[in-house]
């Protein structure tokens, strides 16, 4: 029988690089990180709500700085985390989480258009960002990469070709990067979000939530972003050492019911 190992449940000291990290589930991730002592690179399009969610870390205790990313913009990519890893001399974790909303129905003349940007945000931008990380990542003790898809991986919605197209790729590119970077100990998962409370679905009224929800998840409500970015800490941990190639839904079991 092999000796017990204590394995650390813990992200302190260690660097977490975030995209879309100015509000929703990433500014939650954000905030649990920096809450367990990790210093946090609060990444975004929206370079003022990067800084506010910095702001409010260090407000907390925490250790943060903002940085303005436009993932869909390769140049500015490898700078943003080359100048993350000087600031807190190296990185140890990346969090990709940046996302857009595309609906679209497959005939409208603005189709192509909205599924170039929504590839180009959703999928594309997290091998670049992964293949920025790398030399940093390779350095690290704990090295971590958590993709964010969403239950449209999974399944489907009308209107939704581009984003579940996009989601679905995270899910089979988060596969093939853990078996391809397993051997170094590098660990690769994957997180698929259900029904969370986030900017995107601010605009549903909270009626046509709570019916969505009691019919579709078996916990019968919403989520919150916080309740996504415990999962995403979860699986940075050291102890976390042995799990890579998952897709786990936190969805409130709504993959899980079948009626």
């Amino acid at each position: 029988m092999s000796e017990f190992k204590e394995l650390s449940r813990s992200v302190k000291g260690l660097t977490v690089l975030v995209t879309g990290a100015a509000s929703g589930m990433g500014r939650a991730t954000a905030r649990v990180f920096a809450a367990d002592g990790a210093n946090v690179a609060v990444t975004d399009y929206d370079a003022a709500g990067a800084e506010t969610v910095a702001k409010e870390i260090a407000t907390s205790g925490g250790s943060a700085k903002a940085w303005k990313l436009d993932v869909s913009d390769a140049r500015e990519i490898v700078c943003v985390v080359d100048a993350v890893a000087a600031q807190f001399g190296g990185l140890d974790a990346v969090v990709n989480n940046a996302g857009i909303s595309v609906r679209v129905p497959i005939d409208d003349p603005g189709y192509e258009e909205a599924w170039a940007k929504g590839i180009a945000v959703m999928l594309t931008a997290h091998p670049r960002i992964i293949r920025a990380a790398l030399p940093y990542l390779r350095k690290s003790k704990t090295p971590r990469i958590v993709n964010i898809a969403s239950t449209e991986a999974l399944g489907a919605t009308a209107t939704h070709s581009a984003y579940s197209a996009a989601k679905g790729g995270v899910a089979s590119l988060t596969r093939s990067l853990a078996v391809e970077l397993g051997r170094e100990g590098i660990t690769v998962n994957c997180i698929c979000p259900g029904p969370i409370r986030t900017a995107i679905t601010d605009r549903i009224s909270e009626e046509h939530k709570t019916i969505y929800a009691k019919r579709r998840t078996a916990l019968g409500r919403y989520g919150d972003p916080e309740e996504v970015a415990h999962m995403t800490l979860s699986l940075c941990l050291p102890a976390a050492s042995f799990l890579t190639g998952a897709v786990i839904p936190v969805d409130g079991g709504l993959m899980a019911r079948n009626a």
